[in-house]
C-alpha cells in the first residue's frame, strides 16, 4: 500500500477506497434518505418507500459481502479495533490536527458497525411490519403472527428515529473533522484517495 521509499512518520496520499465501495456509499445515502422521507411524509401508499427499502437491503447485502471478501481497506477486519485502541484514539480526538488514519479511525469504525446494524434491523422489521392499515404491509408479514407483525411495525418506526440520530451524528462528525481537525472526510469518498501517516 505504501511506497517503500517513504520515511516513517511522513504523510502521503494513497489510493484507499475502491470504486465499488464509493458507489455503495453514495447509493446508500440516496436510498436511505429517500426511504426515510417517504416513510415519514408519504404518500399514504408507500410503494416507493418499499422500493427504496429493497434497494437498501441489496446495498447492505453487498456491504456485508464486500466487508468479508472485498479489497483490504473495505474489509471489516481492516477497521475492527479493540477497546484500548479506541480509547487511545478518543483521548486525543480533540487535537486540532488531522488524524491521517489509513481508513476508518476507531470512532468512525464504531459508527460504521452501529449504522450497519441499525439499518439491517430497520430493513428486517420493515419486511415483517403490518401497521394495521391493510395497505402498507411488509412482504413477509403474513409469515408471522399478528402480534409480531404489529411489534415489527412499532420497531420499524422507532428504528427510523435511531437512523435519523445516527445520520445527524455522522454529519456532525464530518463537520467537526473539517472545521476543527482540518481533515476532509468527504473528498476521499469521492476520489478514493486519502492522506495517511506512513507509520501506521
Amino acid at each position: 500500500m505504501f511506497d517503500q521509499t517513504t520515511k516513517p512518520g511522513a504523510i502521503e496520499e494513497i489510493r484507499l477506497w475502491d470504486p465499488a465501495l464509493r458507489l455503495f456509499h453514495w447509493a446508500l445515502v440516496v436510498c436511505v434518505v429517500a426511504a426515510w422521507l417517504l416513510g415519514r411524509f408519504g404518500p399514504s401508499i408507500m410503494t416507493l418507500h418499499f422500493y427504496f427499502g429493497y434497494a437498501v437491503i441489496a446495498l447492505l447485502a453487498f456491504r456485508v459481502i464486500w466487508g468479508l471478501f472485498g479489497p483490504t481497506a473495505a474489509r471489516f477486519s481492516h477497521f475492527l479495533y479493540g477497546p484500548g485502541t479506541t480509547l487511545r484514539y478518543m483521548a486525543q480526538i480533540g487535537r486540532r490536527e488531522p488524524s491521517y488514519w489509513p481508513g476508518h479511525n476507531p470512532v468512525g469504525a464504531l459508527s460504521v458497525f452501529v449504522l450497519l446494524a441499525v439499518l439491517i434491523a430497520q430493513a428486517v422489521t420493515g419486511l415483517y411490519a403490518d401497521p394495521d392499515d391493510f395497505i402498507n404491509v411488509g412482504p413477509l408479514a403474513d409469515t408471522v403472527d399478528r402480534d409480531t407483525a404489529l411489534a415489527a411495525a412499532g420497531w420499524h418506526y422507532r428504528l427510523s428515529l435511531a437512523v435519523l440520530a445516527l445520520v445527524l451524528l455522522h454529519l456532525a462528525a464530518i463537520a467537526f473533522y473539517r472545521l476543527w481537525k482540518r481533515e476532509d472526510l468527504v473528498r476521499p469518498m469521492i476520489t478514493g484517495r486519502k492522506a495517511v501517516r506512513r507509520d501506521r
